[in-house]
């Protein structure tokens, strides 16, 4: 996979993460190929209780650009 679709990957996987989480702020540490998808890890604001937070997200896109799945948590 070349790294053009690694940088296609990561933008998909910003603008669901912005979309879905309606924040402006997403940062990506990691991305890797696994079974020809990309895992794109990363972190975004989340504001709850008064409080911002750093939330962890995943999200796997295969090679056609479609998310196959999407994971969330608080660290």
């Amino acid at each position: 996979m070349s790294q053009e679709s690694k940088e296609a990957a990561i933008e998909i996987a910003k603008d669901f993460i912005k979309k879905q989480k309606k924040t402006e702020k997403v940062d990506v540490a990691v991305v890797e190929t696994i079974e020809d998808c990309f895992v794109v890890r990363g972190m975004c604001p989340m504001y709850l209780k008064g409080h911002f937070w750093a939330e962890k997200f995943e999200v796997v896109i295969d090679q056609r650009g479609k998310i196959k799945s999407t994971f969330s948590s608080l660290p």
